[in-house]
Protein backbone atom coordinates (compact mmCIF):
# COMPACT_ATOMS: atom_id res chain seq x y z
CA UNK A 1 0.00 0.00 0.00
CA UNK A 2 2.99 2.27 0.74
CA UNK A 3 4.56 1.61 -2.21
CA UNK A 4 0.95 2.42 -4.43
CA UNK A 5 0.83 5.76 -2.24
CA UNK A 6 4.85 6.82 -3.74
CA UNK A 7 4.18 6.07 -7.07
CA UNK A 8 0.75 7.85 -6.88
CA UNK A 9 2.43 11.21 -5.91
CA UNK A 10 5.56 10.26 -7.86
CA UNK A 11 3.00 10.22 -11.17
CA UNK A 12 1.35 12.75 -9.92
CA UNK A 13 3.88 15.41 -9.57
CA UNK A 14 5.14 14.66 -12.99
CA UNK A 15 1.71 15.53 -14.37
CA UNK A 16 1.80 18.13 -12.53
CA UNK A 17 5.18 19.71 -13.61
CA UNK A 18 4.32 18.35 -17.38
CA UNK A 19 1.59 20.30 -17.05
CA UNK A 20 3.13 23.73 -15.74
CA UNK A 21 5.45 23.00 -18.16
CA UNK A 22 2.80 23.39 -21.36
CA UNK A 23 1.56 26.67 -19.68
CA UNK A 24 4.79 28.62 -18.90
CA UNK A 25 6.88 27.41 -22.07
CA UNK A 26 7.49 30.04 -24.43
CA UNK A 27 7.67 27.58 -27.86
CA UNK A 28 4.35 25.90 -29.25
CA UNK A 29 6.61 22.86 -30.37
CA UNK A 30 8.16 22.12 -26.90
CA UNK A 31 4.56 22.99 -25.23
CA UNK A 32 2.86 20.13 -27.14
CA UNK A 33 5.72 17.34 -26.57
CA UNK A 34 4.96 18.50 -22.84
CA UNK A 35 1.44 17.56 -23.30
CA UNK A 36 2.11 14.53 -24.73
CA UNK A 37 4.22 13.61 -21.66
CA UNK A 38 1.30 15.24 -19.34
CA UNK A 39 -1.02 12.73 -20.89
CA UNK A 40 0.86 9.70 -20.71
CA UNK A 41 1.44 10.61 -16.99
CA UNK A 42 -2.52 10.38 -17.15
CA UNK A 43 -2.45 7.18 -19.36
CA UNK A 44 -0.41 5.65 -16.23
CA UNK A 45 -2.80 6.46 -13.47
CA UNK A 46 -5.39 4.40 -15.34
CA UNK A 47 -3.20 1.73 -15.26
CA UNK A 48 -2.53 2.27 -11.54
CA UNK A 49 -6.18 2.08 -10.70
CA UNK A 50 -6.53 -1.06 -12.98
CA UNK A 51 -8.38 0.55 -16.20
CA UNK A 52 -6.06 -0.63 -18.52
CA UNK A 53 -8.19 -0.70 -21.72
CA UNK A 54 -9.21 3.51 -20.70
CA UNK A 55 -5.45 3.99 -20.31
CA UNK A 56 -4.83 1.66 -23.95
CA UNK A 57 -7.76 4.33 -25.65
CA UNK A 58 -5.97 7.53 -23.54
CA UNK A 59 -2.90 6.49 -25.82
CA UNK A 60 -4.23 5.80 -28.89
CA UNK A 61 -6.73 8.40 -29.06
CA UNK A 62 -4.95 11.32 -27.12
CA UNK A 63 -1.69 10.73 -27.43
CA UNK A 64 -1.17 8.91 -30.79
CA UNK A 65 -4.36 11.40 -32.31
CA UNK A 66 -4.12 14.63 -31.17
CA UNK A 67 -0.52 15.30 -30.24
CA UNK A 68 0.29 14.08 -34.02
CA UNK A 69 -2.19 16.23 -34.83
CA UNK A 70 -1.22 19.43 -33.29
CA UNK A 71 2.49 18.83 -34.34
CA UNK A 72 1.82 18.41 -38.14
CA UNK A 73 -0.53 21.63 -37.60
CA UNK A 74 3.07 23.84 -35.74
CA UNK A 75 5.25 22.29 -38.29
CA UNK A 76 2.76 23.63 -40.80
CA UNK A 77 2.41 27.07 -39.35
CA UNK A 78 5.56 27.53 -38.24
CA UNK A 79 7.12 31.18 -39.36
CA UNK A 80 10.85 30.99 -41.06
CA UNK A 81 12.78 33.70 -38.75
CA UNK A 82 15.55 35.82 -40.41
CA UNK A 83 18.10 33.74 -40.12
CA UNK A 84 15.93 31.21 -42.26
CA UNK A 85 14.98 33.51 -44.49
CA UNK A 86 18.69 34.91 -45.67
CA UNK A 87 20.45 31.85 -45.56
CA UNK A 88 18.43 30.41 -48.23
Amino acid sequence: MVYETIAFALFALITLGFSMGVVLVDDVFHASLLLGGALLSVAVHYVMLQAEFIAAMQILVYVGGVLILITFAVMLTRRETETEVSSV
